[in-house]
């Protein structure tokens, strides 16, 4: 019988879950998730930094196609790190038929990033992609099964075709994966693939298939994954719009209340019954991180609960360390905000931000801020006159997304998430005058109750007082296997 944690940890951001937070969980027994998002770019700017400490080295190392590893570092590495004040090097924005050298950046990033996150136990540990950030999903995963990876988590989106993703890598075949294309005309090739035998060198090693779970915000999301998907769908996490980063828009016509947020009513709620009917392990989120939600979700039905912004604060966090002592100083006071922007994410979904003087949430940094897109991996894919596909961000300056054919409209409000979630951790890119772009938090209603894991005269905690805490009010479960239930191919 396969056995499930009662904890997953929340893969946040770009960076926050990385690669030492999920370790950290996983060596408890719990699922650890690294955060699959921009982790190309910023394992080029963990490079150009000097690679402090040797990790990216280390991973490196272990990679199985040793002259692509070899490849990536001499064109990226910086001994000593680059000068500070200086901006980091600028990368191709991907597009449907990335360039070699994009691809290989994906595959070894994530392999790197889930490699360091199994160091020192035997428990698996899961990616977190957004469904929206499609073009990088094949490389990605490849990368993150080439390592060993245990989980694929995905949400943002309605991942139908990941599954089939993951059965076509462990089998050796190549995978196929449709690009969501704006007014794409009948007929249009919009079809992305990979055969990860163009890129070995030498055998191909063998895979193990990750459990996928896939993250929804309905029942009938939940109903669909099961009876859609392109292959097997282990289990599902249901987020509340009470969760930090992207929340499903509510159910019908959009409506604000008197502080600007989207109304979640009736149609919006979930039902637990519904989900125990399906047959398959779940997991709660948002607004699930303390003993009593955990218990109560067991309660329930459910398998456990995933949690994210509790560890988030946690030490192991890749949140900048400035940016965390703001926030938790603030919520042992009760006084943290969140706002849920319905404007901010280029992608339309509302999106969670902490309001925090100095960052991009303050009206005055987000004016100062002159427009810019160039990391793009919230484009928007669009079918362009001459029969090509075009890409487009309704963050980017106004007049390239008017000549794309993009509405004034759409560009109200919006903000370059890219750029703001990689200084979110200590990564900003420099513009001129060396001045930073500016960082953006996003974390969940609960922002005030994280409080609740600090000792008294302590101004910090680690993962692992997370974890004792939720698991305080439960009867323990033994941790899960190593490599329980997965599918061995050779």
């Amino acid at each position: 019988m396969m056995q499930f944690p009662q904890i997953i940890q929340g893969g946040m951001g770009v960076g926050v879950s990385n690669w030492r937070l999920a370790q950290a969980v996983a060596k408890l027994g719990q699922l650890g998730v690294v955060s699959g998002t921009a982790l190309d770019s910023l394992f080029v700017r963990r490079l150009a930094d000097g690679d402090e400490g040797g990790y990216m080295r280390r991973g490196l190392e272990a990679f199985p196609f040793p002259e692509m590893a070899r490849r990536i570092w001499q064109e990226y590495f910086v001994p000593g790190g680059k000068p500070i004040g200086t901006p980091y090097p600028a990368m191709p924005m991907h597009q449907r038929r990335d360039p070699r050298k994009l691809v290989e950046l994906c595959m070894v990033s994530n392999f790197v990033e889930v490699f360091l996150a199994r160091e020192g136990h035997k428990n698996p540990v899961g990616i977190n992609f957004l469904e929206k950030v499609q073009i990088p999903h094949l490389a990605s995963i490849y990368g993150a099964m080439l390592a060993g990876v245990g989980y694929v988590l995905m949400g943002a989106g309605i991942p139908l075709h990941i599954p089939g993703v993951l059965d076509a890598f462990a089998a050796h075949h190549a995978a196929e994966y449709k690009l969501a294309v704006m007014g794409a005309l009948p007929g249009q090739d919009t079809e992305m693939r990979l055969d990860a035998a163009e890129y070995a060198e030498g055998w191909l090693p063998v895979l193990h298939r990750p459990r996928f779970l896939a993250i929804v915000s309905s029942n009938t999301l939940a109903t669909t994954m099961l009876r859609r998907a392109s292959g097997r769908v282990e289990g599902l996490v249901i987020e509340s719009p009470t969760a930090g980063g992207h929340n499903a828009p509510p159910r019908g016509k959009l409506q604000l209340n008197a502080t600007g947020e989207p109304v979640y009513g009736e149609r919006d709620r979930v039902n637990i019954q519904d989900l125990v009917a399906l047959g398959v392990p779940f997991w709660l989120a948002g607004g699930y991180g303390n003993a009593a939600k955990l218990r109560e979700a067991l309660e329930q039905g459910a398998t456990g609960v995933q949690v994210g912004t509790a560890f988030a604060f946690s030490r192991e966090s890749g949140l900048r360390p400035d940016l965390k002592k703001r926030l938790l100083a603030q919520a042992m006071t009760g006084t943290g905000e969140v706002f849920t922007d319905p404007l901010a994410s280029p992608t339309g979904f509302p999106f969670k931000v902490a309001l925090l003087q100095g960052t991009y949430s303050d009206p005055e940094v987000a004016a100062a801020r002159k427009r810019v897109c160039d990391v793009g991996l919230l484009r928007e894919p669009y079918a362009a006159p001459d029969g090509n596909i075009g890409y487009r961000c309704s963050a980017e300056p106004v007049a390239n997304y008017l000549s794309k054919g993009g509405k004034i409209e759409e560009t109200v409000g919006r903000k370059c998430l890219c750029n703001a979630l990689l200084a979110n951790i200590g990564y900003a890119q420099m513009r001129k005058d060396a001045v930073a772009e500016p960082a953006l938090v996003t974390i969940g209603d609960d922002l005030n109750t994280v409080a609740q894991f600090l000792a008294p005269g302590r101004e910090s905690y680690s993962a692992a007082d997370v974890v004792a805490s939720l698991l305080s009010g439960v009867t323990a479960e033994p941790a899960f296997e190593a490599e329980a239930g997965l599918l061995v191919t050779a």
